[in-house]
């Protein structure tokens, strides 16, 4: 049988496994997934402090570690902290991946500008506006007297020195930025375009691809890269659950909340002693604002404030006042969260007037409410302990003459009369001394 089998030559099977290699190894494409280049986006949707500035951070060096061709980071932002926006604008500028800031949502205020400003690429969508990024303080900007001013005035040099480096590292326009950091301006889409402090105007993430693809682009080093991103896949990431309950707690709209609620949280379990989920919850708000605290830059004098307000309004439940409390309860807490962060380090870093507005509205209908409820009780007849038999109904058991024993209020109590009751008749109480009723024979 072995006689009728042939056998093929080594050249020939050689070039048979070689044809069929070729036949079944996939042709590469270049719309491959492994040879599509990778962008990587980011959000930043809140006030810009530490929790954020790590965000970013994280971000650029996983872009790096994988290779990615683009980093596009979202931003919509009021302003933050300024030694935030320096660790996110010095990532930005070592970063070997190009970054592309789009300003997506709102605005990107104070902070937010220096960030556009420092990127590889800064875009704008349609209807928004950057800009305003002049330091804040407690004087103001009119005030050109004192320690206050003589900081400020520091401040603002300092970012004006640090814009217009930005600015001419990037070729944008030295002079409109630094109007933004000295006249505090801002500016709307179109005209940062026309005055070149952005690169486009751009609707998404999906424009900025196409606009981008085959661009040679600038890096803050010198270095011209030319941008490779056709067929580009783009991949979110997000913030990790920790991250975003950190970033919640030490945005300035909720850190006001947190110390208001953790006062009347502890206020609540100390004068109704046993409840425990006041206390609890309380306490954890007063935690989660003593770290707060330690990463926003919290000007004393509005805290000492805002919990003056808080005292004021415990105290209006105590002490009739007749809502004078009240009324100063709201202003030192409408005084103390308006100035609670200006402070020079913060750009544009401040509690939203809404805010404000709620808490001081909120805390004056709920003192409304509750001095009302306190006028009502004080009011009402007493029910309890001596005074609360004064007036009570009852009946003789037993023969007074002068003493004897009635049942009023459910009880049997001792009792005196001026003149003699007989058993069984209505009695009413009018005075008590100790445990001794004194009563009088109720008459029709």
């Amino acid at each position: 049988m072995n006689c009728c089998i042939r056998r093929i030559p080594a050249n020939r099977a050689s070039m048979l496994l070689a044809t069929l290699w070729l036949l079944l190894w996939p042709a590469p494409s270049s719309g491959s997934p492994a040879t599509r280049p990778r962008v990587i986006s980011v959000e930043l949707f809140e006030a810009i402090q530490p929790v954020t500035a790590q965000y970013l951070e994280d971000s650029l060096r996983r872009a790096a570690r994988e290779r990615c061709a683009l980093v596009i980071v979202k931003l919509d932002t009021p302003g933050g902290l300024v030694s935030s926006a320096q660790d996110m604008v010095k990532a930005i500028t070592s970063s070997p991946v190009p970054v592309a800031v789009f300003v997506s949502g709102a605005h990107a205020a104070s902070a937010g500008f220096f960030i556009t400003l420092a990127a590889d690429v800064a875009v704008m969508a349609p209807g928004t506006r950057f800009g305003a990024a002049h330091p804040v303080g407690i004087g103001g900007t009119g005030d050109r007297k004192g320690q206050g001013a003589i900081l400020l005035q520091k401040a603002e040099s300092d970012l004006a020195a640090w814009v217009r480096t930005l600015a001419q590292n990037r070729g944008r326009n030295v002079t409109l930025a630094e109007e933004a950091v000295r006249q505090s301006r801002s500016f709307t889409e179109k005209e940062a375009l026309k005055g070149g402090l952005i690169d486009f105007v751009l609707p998404n993430e999906k424009a900025i691809l196409g606009a981008l693809d085959g661009k040679s682009i600038r890096r803050f080093t010198g270095q011209v890269v030319t941008l490779k991103l056709g067929g580009a896949r783009v991949e979110q990431v997000r913030m990790s659950a920790r991250e975003r309950f950190l970033s919640f707690i030490a945005d300035p709209e909720y850190v006001l909340f947190l110390l208001i609620l953790g006062a009347l949280g502890l206020y609540v379990e100390f004068t109704h002693p046993g409840m425990v989920f006041p206390g609890v919850f309380g306490a954890l708000c007063l935690l989660c604002f003593a770290y707060a605290i330690q990463i926003l830059p919290i000007n004393y004098v509005g805290l000492l404030l805002v919990v003056l307000g808080v005292a004021l309004f415990i105290l209006e439940l105590k002490v009739p006042s007749h809502g004078l409390l009240t009324a100063g309860g709201i202003a030192a807490l409408t005084l103390g969260s308006l100035m609670l962060f200006r402070r020079p380090e913060a750009v544009g870093l401040s509690v939203p007037l809404w805010t404000v507005g709620s808490v001081a509205a909120g805390a004056g209908l709920l003192m409304a409410f509750l001095t009302r409820r306190v006028i009502w009780a004080h009011r009402q007849r007493v029910t309890t302990g001596g005074e609360g038999l004064l007036g009570e109904l009852g009946n003789a058991i037993t023969d007074l003459e002068p003493e004897g024993k009635v049942f009023v209020h459910g009880e049997i109590w001792n009792a005196r009369s001026a003149s003699p009751v007989a058993r069984g008749r209505r009695v009413k109480v009018v005075r008590v001394q100790s445990m001794m009723l004194e009563v009088e024979e109720l008459r029709r």
